[in-house]
């Protein structure tokens, strides 16, 4: 772990492992990087509402061998459960080592209460509407694979990557408010709790930014963003929060060179062999 770069705290939210739009590739190279004193998952990182058994590549079971492999190494690593894998609710408060499964958590940092949970529980169609959550679901899994052909296209032509999800987030009003009205609702009840900082999921759109509510008081509110679209992060080190984002990593492009050859010793292995080998760096 002496090569990797040292960070306090890192939070990763909405992976979807198990989906088509999952960059659990990139993911892999990021978790390779860093060696974290603790590891928060924010929510759907396991897409159980999409979960196949025909689809679940090795670089998926990867991340999941990578982020074991760090709670082994002495990385404390929280899962909070998220609506896309909310069936592991029922087990909140399971531990093991280093590991531990909760529905949301709170911590000191350097004097300061952070609170941290996924955010569905601000999501009206979630609550009232959980087939249509889950139609929607569905639908964006299949904008993902048209968004692959036409990027497939897009490289032949010349052009840069393009994505339609993102591009349609973008320039629909409504989707700015429903934004816009999930952060500030999360930082109304954070104030209301009195924490200091306020960190989701859940909406697939990186932020970092102070709300402050009519009363003059202040949250610092937080989201970590996706490795769907947005290929982000959120780490907290020597007391600075920063948003890490993938693609403005040049340090990355190498390690995407280097680690393919790592990566390549795997291939012949299918998902039973690299969940052994997974529980063996886990014990070990």
């Amino acid at each position: 772990m002496k090569n990797r770069r040292k960070v306090d705290l890192v939070v990763l939210s909405d992976v979807h492992l198990g989906t088509y739009g999952c960059h659990a590739k990139e993911l892999n190279r990021y978790l390779k990087s860093i060696y974290p004193r603790q590891l928060i998952l924010n929510g759907d990182i396991i897409d159980f509402w999409q979960f196949s058994k025909r689809y679940w590549p090795k670089p998926h079971m990867r991340v999941i061998k990578q982020i074991l492999h760090l709670a082994s190494k002495g990385s404390k690593v929280y899962y909070l459960t998220g609506n896309h894998d909310e069936t592991l609710r029922k087990f909140e408060g399971l531990e093991m080592g280093n590991f531990q499964l909760v529905n949301q958590l709170e911590l000191d940092l350097d004097g300061r209460k952070a609170w941290f949970f996924h955010g569905d529980v601000f999501d009206v169609i979630m609550q009232y509407s959980k087939w249509l959550a889950k139609l929607g679901a569905i639908s964006y899994d299949a904008l993902v694979l048209v968004n692959i052909l036409v990027n497939q296209v897009s490289r032949l032509l010349g052009r840069g990557k393009i994505s339609l999800s993102k591009k349609i987030k973008d320039n629909v009003k409504s989707a700015v408010k429903y934004i816009n009205s999930f952060e500030e609702t999360a930082a109304t009840v954070a104030l209301k709790k009195g924490f200091d900082y306020v960190v989701c999921g859940h909406i697939h759109h990186a932020d970092d930014r102070i709300i402050t509510n009519e009363q003059g008081k202040s949250v610092r509110y937080l989201n970590s963003g996706d490795w769907v679209e947005n290929l982000t992060a959120l780490e907290y080190h020597k007391s600075q929060w920063r948003i890490y984002r993938y693609t403005e990593d040049e340090t990355m492009k190498q390690k995407a060179t280097d680690q393919e050859e790592d990566e390549h010793a795997l291939v012949e292995m299918d998902n039973k062999a690299i969940f052994r080998k997974m529980l063996s760096d886990f014990q070990s």
